[in-house]
């Protein structure tokens, strides 16, 4: 079990999750939490025992110095966090960790029964793959919930999805198997620029993170960061003619399947997004 340091009493808390591995194309999605963790001061009140749940000949410990001086190894884990963002009427809870090498379940429902400790009433995880997508395009963000007010309310489509999973996808069946109301996004990054980190698919899912919690997020430097990674991948287009080609194949196959009223909504989205933003700043 993980033990939780400190039980703090929270308001209303909602989880948000990812996990690096093969959940987590060029680092996207882990981005997001490692970046609320950041700009929110999380606090870090418990971890997952790696012993149980983790290979390390695959994923093996780093050795390294502390803030002392002092030589220390540190093992790979899943970490829990907590924080109370000023711009949120309700705490959140942080999950960031790895995902495991063995004893999916197990892992799965020591998680889940810490954020039940904690009162959790929203799980929400993220995901990122990699595809066929340009990088001059907005990145497309799918998503899924196990509860219909919410798939109404978020405007999702069922997952038609048969295939592979990754922790994501256990977690989110086990919110189901438990009643416990999940939802989960995942952002497409353009394959040929699989590399981390790519920041304008952090971005997306902070887009929808934003819709969801119905409040605007601080996004630092990631706008400025995800404008300079476009023009990075531009540079690289303009330098490699085959490349180059493919972007305006993919940017073609995009433009004439996307139907006009998607395109439409996701306009109106973010419209919505940059008045509330714009609200928070008065």
């Amino acid at each position: 079990m993980i033990e939780i340091e400190d039980l703090p009493d929270l308001v209303d808390p909602v989880v948000i999750a990812a996990f690096e591995g093969w959940n987590d194309a060029a680092d996207a999605a882990s981005s997001v939490v490692d970046h609320l963790i950041k700009v929110w001061g999380a606090t870090t009140i418990g971890a997952v025992d790696p012993e149980d749940f983790y290979d390390f000949q695959v994923n093996r410990p780093h050795v390294g110095s502390d803030d002392r001086g002092h030589r220390r190894v540190t093992w790979p884990s899943t970490q829990i966090s907590v924080a109370s963002p000023p711009d949120l009427d309700r705490d959140v809870i942080l999950v960031r960790g790895i995902e495991p090498n063995m004893r999916w379940r197990q892992f799965t429902a020591e998680i889940l029964a810490a954020c039940d400790d904690l009162g959790a009433e929203l799980v929400i995880t993220l995901g990122a793959l990699l595809a066929d997508t340009p990088h001059t395009r907005p990145i497309p963000v799918t998503g899924s919930a196990t509860e219909p007010d919410l798939v109404d309310r978020l405007r999702l489509e069922p997952s038609t999805y048969e295939g592979p999973t990754g922790i994501v996808g256990v977690v989110q069946d086990a919110c189901q198997r438990l009643d416990m109301p999940a939802v989960s996004y995942w952002a497409a990054v353009p394959h040929y620029v699989a590399q981390p980190p790519c920041p304008k698919a952090t971005l997306a899912l902070l887009g929808c993170l934003e819709d969801l919690l119905e409040a605007s997020l601080p996004l630092g430097d990631l706008p400025e960061d995800a404008k300079a990674w476009e023009r990075g991948v531009d540079e690289l287009s303009r330098e490699d003619e085959e490349i180059a080609d493919y972007v305006r194949a993919l940017e073609e196959t995009r433009d004439t399947t996307e139907l006009p009223e998607a395109s439409g909504d996701a306009i109106a989205r973010e419209f919505e997004r940059y008045l509330k933003r714009k609200e928070d700043e008065v």
